[in-house]
């Protein structure tokens, strides 16, 4: 699930103290950005949530400045102070919402360790049977869902079958529960258990909106009244309120069309991954549970606890069985196929691809840290242990299976500890 970072700071982060294994966000391999020490998840674009909270800050600011201020004393018995008191306390609100939908886990599953046991054998050698046999996993399993059968995806990348309604987000680099889409305008992906804050979030947006919108007509009938103008010629009165009724309104096409649209898929149980993808209409839809039951489901369940402990310390076991299972003699669904997350827009890359590069980082480092003596680094005096060298041919064995890989590195392990030996011999002679 996790991986320990490797000598020397290679595969984590340097803030954790010397002698105690980092934190889990610390060697997190999504795509996501860490606050205060793993409290608080962002996606990697987490920039625009300061962005939105521009966008609604700046007009409401505006319209305490330059409209709320002015209907004060235009109310009788203080009800003015409401006007101003009101829409900040609203804007608190909406804030808050905002950084419980962008700063919280959206529901991450974990990455396993290694494959999920296979079902099926492949192929099996004809060596006489001394190398181990090779497995290949099947690229979709079948689930039934309340009474119906759904399809299930294996991700080569987190190295498990996604859960019905999972799907892997290539921008946070994370396989998602119940994942709906990556929202841009808060910088997180939005799944199971930030869904309701995202909704309520749109939701209160639009009404934010209608409510500067309306007052700042509300003032503009009062500087028409009271002057005897046309109302053209009262807008011309009150600049401010022109810019924010013109920015309420294109608003209120934006946030008011999104808030319809998640009340049509909330009520049908849908989410907008599934909604574009598979077009329920067309099909049963195994979730739909009635339009009440569906609203219950949203915001009247328990949010699950996260399955992802961020603060955790790495444990070494946890390292231990990454290095083994870098052994095992599998095959994936997507061996020696261009795959990619096709229903996130991926760029297709060699199954093996990534995990070649991260075995020649570890390779490396490992080493690196066997041949370092008191007198010196052995590994860089000798011209034959170069970096550029061990690379090519590593790449190079890592077109056949996984375990001719590990035999090709327990080989060159053996190969450099005897020339340590001849040259720590040759030294004291």
């Amino acid at each position: 699930m996790y991986v320990p970072p490797l000598p020397g700071g290679a595969g984590g982060r340097d803030d954790a103290p010397a002698g105690e294994q980092p934190r889990v966000y610390q060697v997190w391999r999504g795509s996501n950005e860490f606050f205060l020490q793993g409290r608080f998840i962002f996606g990697p674009d987490v920039r625009s949530v300061f962005l939105t909270m521009f966008l609604i800050i700046a007009p409401v600011v505006t319209f305490c400045v330059f409209v709320a201020r002015h209907l004060m004393n235009d109310f009788p018995d203080s009800w003015g102070i409401s006007v101003m008191v009101v829409v900040v306390v609203f804007t608190v609100y909406d804030l808050t919402l905002l950084l419980c939908t962008s700063g919280r886990d959206p529901g991450i599953i974990p990455r396993n360790t290694h494959p999920p046991e296979p079902e099926s054998i492949d192929g099996v050698n004809d060596s006489g049977g001394q190398t181990p046999q090779q497995f290949r996993l099947p690229r979709t399993k079948e689930v039934i869902v309340n009474g119906i059968s759904v399809r299930v995806k294996y991700c080569d990348t987190c190295m498990l079958y996604r859960p019905p309604r999972c799907s892997h987000c290539s921008i946070c680099n994370n396989c998602v529960e119940r994942f709906d889409h990556h929202c841009p305008w808060v910088g997180q992906c939005i799944g199971l258990r930030n869904y309701r804050f995202f909704y309520m979030f749109v939701f209160s947006t639009m009404l934010l909106c209608l409510y500067v919108f309306a007052f700042c007509w509300v003032y503009v009938i009062k500087i028409r009244n009271a002057e005897q103008l046309s109302i053209w010629k009262a807008l011309t009165k009150t600049p401010a309120s022109i810019v924010l009724i013109i920015y309420c309104f294109l608003c209120v096409w934006f946030v008011g069309g999104l808030s319809v649209f998640h009340l049509y898929l909330m009520s049908t149980n849908q989410t907008t991954y599934e909604n574009f993808r598979y077009r329920y209409d067309r099909r049963d839809n195994p979730y739909n549970r009635g339009i009440l039951n569906n609203f219950l489901e949203i915001f009247c369940t328990a949010i699950p606890p996260s399955k992802n402990n961020f603060r955790a310390r790495v444990t070494v076991e946890q390292g231990l069985q990454q290095t083994r299972s870098q052994c095992r003699s599998f095959m994936s669904p997507n061996m020696g196929k261009p795959i990619g997350d096709l229903e996130m827009g991926r760029k297709p890359v060699a199954w093996d691809e990534p995990r070649t590069a991260a075995d020649i980082r570890d390779l490396e480092a490992g080493l690196e840290g066997m041949f370092d003596e008191k007198e010196g680094r052995i590994a860089h005096a000798s011209p034959d242990l170069s970096r550029d060298e061990l690379s090519a041919e590593f790449v190079e064995g890592r077109a056949g299976m996984h375990s001719r890989q590990s035999s090709w590195a327990q080989r060159a392990t053996g190969e450099m500890e005897a020339m340590a030996v001849q040259m720590a011999t040759a030294r004291g002679s």
